[in-house]
């Protein structure tokens, strides 16, 4: 994700906003999404500034300190209808830890059987997670964001516990194959 996009989207939904405003905006408008950092918030606008993408168009003192109030310049909202029209490219290669896991312990004990302990907790753990987003997503109070966000998650959370049940298959078909080929013994 990229930060700067954010704050250009944010900037041409509110016009004119400052740092802390902005910080504030991100964390309401994406409440699951990893929290950005003050120095972030900052430290992006000036990349901003310096690319000219955002101009400094006034200081504000709302009960604090003066506060630097930005808005997006006609490069920059063109910058960002750019980003929002280009396609996310899938992922190359597989990077996620559920994998990684599986795989290591496959190689590190060839009986599968801490793969396949990893994967019943692992699925218990992804279910309760659905649990927990799906309590957020019907609560009265979520917002638009919440409830996307949520749905995103559980997406992805569903898609891995697919991945795992199919897993856990071959893992049991590997297992009956290896017990017929060893005469019927299972140890």
């Amino acid at each position: 994700m990229s930060n700067a996009h954010v704050l250009l989207g944010l900037l041409a939904r509110d016009g004119r906003q400052h740092g802390y405003g902005l910080k504030r905006e991100y964390d309401a408008r994406l409440p699951r999404v990893r929290p950005l950092a003050f120095g972030q918030v900052y430290a992006t606008l000036g990349r901003l500034v310096r690319d000219d993408l955002v101009v400094e168009v006034g200081r504000d003192r709302e009960a604090g300190p003066d506060r630097t109030t930005y808005t997006l310049t006609d490069k920059g909202r063109r910058e960002l209808e750019t980003w929002l029209a280009q396609v996310e490219a899938p992922a190359p290669h597989v990077t996620d830890a559920l994998f990684v896991k599986v795989m290591v312990a496959l190689l590190a004990q060839p009986d599968e059987r801490a793969a396949r302990e990893y994967l019943t907790a692992q699925r218990d753990a992804h279910t309760g997670r659905m649990r927990e987003l799906t309590a957020v997503k019907s609560d009265p109070a979520a917002s638009l964001g919440d409830i996307v966000a949520a749905d995103y998650a559980i997406g992805h959370l569903d898609a891995d516990l697919r991945w795992m049940q199919t897993t856990l298959a071959r893992l049991a078909r590997l297992r009956a194959d290896l017990t017929e080929t060893d005469g019927g013994t299972d140890d």
